[in-house]
């Protein structure tokens, strides 16, 4: 760990920075192509990469390593759902899941190793931010993932611990390493970003990357109730957030989900149900409804079915495409808002 701390990440590099990096180690540019295509693979070790010479090995070796994280821990839940704790060469740990579904194999990632914004229901959020990921850390859990489960995984999603957008520099380099086709060539269309609503990204995300899914966790109808759960929307105001939102719809072409955490007591209710459909009528969007998933030292409990199934009717009255979340992992703490880091859990 600590020789790996003097050297650097060679899975942040893109295809045409391992050139820089190929050339001014003597060799000729398409052994760029090579590396990045072991890489993309999920070797561990320079040595794996069998047509590349074994002296650029050597000299790779002496200046980088291979970010695969550890994995320090695996749960398997009864429906398949697996969830790792990852360590990173400074001891810094994050969960990832990986999720069976009907459409193919799909992994949460996370983004940062704990969270800054504060949700009072989330597990992330309860120690705070101990630092961002890079871009190649988040591939790096795709790729440690698809070895330990031995399964090709078709679509990502950015939910796990962490806000993606304030880390949105380290996003876009994972966004486009994953996507690059000649490596892990995973198409913009199966990737889905989550923010609990960071406006500015939000418009910035529209133009970089249209054909990315966006996903804005929203949990309530309006500015009141959203403050009391989410303290960003203290900096961001509910009506500017709906308006961003709007305006990536119209920008992209593309609907927009918005998450809700159906809260027994907070915002189940028949009058939060019908004040979001009037918000939300017309637009190009989807409600997930995710009936919440409890987390030990948080005070909030889950809505019963009754009341997500009385929600999702009222939605659905008003023409608001809308689905209640299938949960999974739920019996290792590996569903939504359930991640945090291990020495949370010990």
């Amino acid at each position: 760990m600590e020789t790996e701390a003097r050297k650097e990440n060679i899975l942040n590099y893109l295809p045409e920075e391992l050139e820089t990096v190929i050339t001014e180690l003597g060799e000729k540019k398409f052994r760029a192509t090579q590396l990045f295509g072991w890489l993309a693979k999920g070797v561990s070790d320079f040595d794996d990469m069998k047509n590349v010479p074994a002296a650029l090995r050597t000299r790779l070796a002496e200046s980088y390593y291979i970010g695969l994280p550890e994995v320090v821990r695996k749960q398997q839940s009864k429906d398949g759902t697996v969830k790792c704790l990852f360590r990173f060469y400074d001891g810094a740990e994050v969960e990832s899941v990986f999720m069976k579904y009907e459409y193919g194999n799909s992994i949460c990632i996370s983004s940062q190793v704990g969270c800054r914004m504060g949700c009072t229901f989330c597990a992330s959020t309860m120690d705070g931010l101990e630092r961002s990921l890079t871009g190649g850390e988040m591939l790096g859990q795709v790729l440690a993932m698809r070895n330990l489960t031995g399964e090709e995984i078709g679509h990502v999603v950015v939910m796990g611990m962490g806000e993606p957008f304030d880390n949105y520099e380290a996003l876009s380099g994972f966004i486009r390493l994953i996507h690059e086709k000649k490596g892990y060539d995973l198409g913009l269309r199966n990737i889905t970003v989550s923010t609990c609503g960071l406006i500015p990204m939000i418009r910035r995300f529209a133009i970089d990357f249209p054909q990315v899914n966006l996903a804005v966790s929203l949990h309530a109808p309006n500015q009141e109730l959203r403050e009391r759960t989410m303290p960003v929307a203290r900096k961001y105001n509910y009506d500017d957030l709906m308006k961003a939102c709007r305006e990536y719809t119209e920008l992209t072409g593309r609907r927009i989900t918005f998450e809700y955490a159906v809260i027994d007591g907070v915002n189940d209710s028949a009058a939060c149900a019908r004040e979001l459909a009037s918000g939300l009528k017309g637009w190009l969007t989807h409600v997930n409804l995710i009936p919440l998933n409890e987390v030990k030292g948080r005070e909030y409990k889950t809505a019963n079915g009754r009341s997500v199934a009385a929600f999702k009717q009222i939605l659905e009255s008003s023409g608001v495409a809308v689905t209640v979340r299938r949960t999974l992992g739920s019996d290792i703490d590996a569903a939504c808002g359930q991640l945090r880091r291990k020495k949370q859990c010990d």
